[in-house]
């Protein structure tokens, strides 16, 4: 429960490029709802010098809650700047809101306001990988090589991705041998990508992890074995369900993953060039989310 109380500050960041819409219509509704009941102050991201100005106006202003307009890239922004200390609400406006699509924030701007400025927030983990933050699921592999092939294009949103599967398919140099040691077990495995999933789902709203949990301390890695890279492809649009036969789960709370070559690697929809070893932690109740 973190209820808001008449002229409680609300610190609005948004990201004016996220999935390369016009965000002003977005912004005046938020205006309107905020209306006299609440002090609302916002903040548009440039790409300069962000993370800075956001501190700067969080100590000036002191919200009582910051509202995200953006994508899971935004709201890493954020996080890393206030972790746990500020109620985050999210009204997602990126190309693909994995974060916001797990946490069933809808996607309609009027809904998800309402959500925002509602009364109902929970703790949630986050992960520490390879020395920074990540919300819900990132990898090693196909995806990131996806991923990597539609920062390149022009259409965004699900479409973009679609359209670069068979480039990437083309292109892909997967499976590879990869050595994972978690605090149960060390393996040596052939696959096509590694996941490290602190939710159920992509930002497609392909479910990937089923049992993933945000808030009990753990998350998993998804191991994608034994399968061509088009049923790897099909799996992460949905289009075949998962199958133990050619994917594994291990629930763990650290992981070491070591590629026998540098691969293409990505948190939470950012390509982060390529890596021949991951390290992934769980930081516990590091993040408060304003929920449905």
């Amino acid at each position: 429960m973190n209820t808001l109380s008449s002229n409680d500050k609300l610190l609005m960041v948004v990201n004016p490029i996220a999935g390369g819409t016009n965000k002003d219509p977005y912004v005046d509704q938020v205006k309107k709802a905020a209306n006299d009941n609440y002090q609302l102050k916002t903040y548009f991201t440039t790409g300069e010098n962000d993370e800075q100005s956001i501190k700067d106006s969080i100590d000036e202003f002191e919200p009582d809650r910051i509202l995200v307009m953006g994508g899971d890239g935004t709201i890493k922004l954020v996080a890393g700047i206030v972790s746990n200390k500020i109620p985050i609400a999210v009204l997602p406006a990126g190309s693909a809101n994995g974060l916001a699509t797990d946490l069933e924030i809808p996607m309609k701007e009027s809904e998800a306001i309402e959500v925002a400025i509602g009364t109902n927030s929970m703790l949630i983990d986050t992960l520490f990988i390879n020395g920074e933050l990540g919300l819900h699921i990132s990898d090693i592999g196909l995806n990131a090589e996806l991923i990597r092939e539609y920062d390149g294009g022009t259409i965004r949103g699900h479409l973009g991705y679609a359209i670069k599967v068979i480039p990437t398919l083309w292109k892909s140099d997967t499976p590879c041998k990869f050595n994972i040691t978690t605090t149960e077990k060390t393996q040596e495995i052939e696959a096509v990508m590694v996941a490290f999933a602190n939710s159920k789902k992509f930002g497609t709203g392909v479910t990937v992890n089923p049992d993933g949990e945000m808030n009990d301390g753990y998350f998993e890695v998804i191991i994608f074995k034994n399968l061509n890279a088009i049923d790897v492809v099909k799996t992460l649009m949905g289009s075949i369900p998962l199958d133990s036969e050619f994917v594994e789960i291990i629930k763990t709370q650290e992981v070491i993953v070591k590629a026998d070559r540098p691969v293409s690697f990505q948190i939470d929809g950012e390509y982060c060039d390529q890596q021949s070893e991951v390290k992934a932690s769980i930081l516990p109740d590091n993040l408060c989310i304003v929920v449905p």
